[in-house]
């Protein structure tokens, strides 16, 4: 008890005293009786994760590490072909180095079926110059005989010469029910500043639900137009498909059409993942901070 206090207080005629007590308490730390935590748990970890296999691995339906190998590591499935490819330092041990190269599976993936995938989010990390001529197909999920693919990470290497080492234009598609495409572009100011003499992390995420194609950058959300509609807006992937690394079947000498926009690419590739889900944002942003870890 620390103290006890007299107040009188006057009414009228009378005199009324009154006794405050005061009582001194010890706090509780854990009022609401939580389990014990041990900082070493957390030793290591980046946002609870100790690596980027750790982010949403059920959900994970193809993935490829290029570490020696080209083979896709969640079916085994080998490249069918490739050209002038070999194996770097990666973000994460080694990764797909191609000189004016490409890597392409033929055959379908059933994780990649119509009735397989319609959230989705694929993360991939590269490395590679503008060139001022060309543009660079990173990853598409290609239709056979077909120009445009289900998916489409296209960059736009031919906006800016090889010296401009600060700018990087993000412009994926994907192809629709309706038999057309959407797009989103990272067009507004400041949105493509990236440094192309380290490896640049790019996620694309699709909510099937309400349309929204989200494009990042280095753990930032960038492009002008995510809202890209439902009803014969929305993303189908459509069967049967393929997978290029670094081209599409025109830039591979595999011509579907009389489009030349595109050139086999030169750059490196790493850590590519396909989600079957809408990545939330604070994962994106996991997988960006533990990538720069090298975790």
């Amino acid at each position: 008890m620390k103290s006890s206090i007299l107040s009188i207080f006057k009414t009228g005629s009378c005199a009324v005293a009154m006794i405050i007590v005061g009582v001194s308490c010890k706090k509780d730390g854990n009022p609401n009786n939580l389990p014990p935590v041990n900082p070493a748990d957390y030793e290591g970890k980046i946002d609870g994760f100790l690596s980027s296999d750790e982010v949403f691995p059920n959900n994970v339906v193809a993935y490829w590490s290029f570490d020696d190998t080209k083979n896709e590591l969640k079916s085994n499935t080998a490249p069918f072909s490739s050209l002038n490819d070999s194996y770097g330092t990666g973000v994460r041990g080694k990764s797909l180095n191609l000189a004016n190269g490409y890597v392409y599976y033929k055959q379908q993936f059933n994780a990649f079926k119509t009735d397989q995938l319609t959230n989705w989010s694929l993360s991939a990390w590269v490395k590679l110059k503008n060139n001022a001529l060309k543009r660079t197909m990173l990853f598409q999920m290609a239709r056979p005989g077909v120009f445009n693919g289900n998916i489409n990470v296209a960059l736009n290497t031919q906006s800016y010469p090889a010296t401009n080492d600060s700018t990087l234009r993000l412009n994926p598609t994907f192809l629709t029910v309706g038999g057309g495409t959407q797009d989103n572009l990272n067009s507004a100011a400041g949105q493509d500043k990236v440094n192309l003499n380290e490896w640049v992390h790019i996620v694309l995420t699709y909510d099937y639900s309400t349309g929204v194609f989200n494009n990042w950058i280095n753990g930032v959300k960038v492009g002008n137009f995510p809202n890209r509609g439902v009803g014969n807006n929305l993303f189908k992937s459509y069967e049967p498909s393929e997978v290029f690394f670094g081209a599409n079947y025109n830039a591979a000498g595999m011509p579907v059409s009389a489009d030349v926009a595109f050139a086999p690419m030169t750059g490196s590739i790493d850590e590519v993942r396909v989600f079957n889900k809408t990545l939330p944002d604070a994962f994106i942003r996991s997988l960006y901070s533990l990538g720069k870890a090298g975790k």
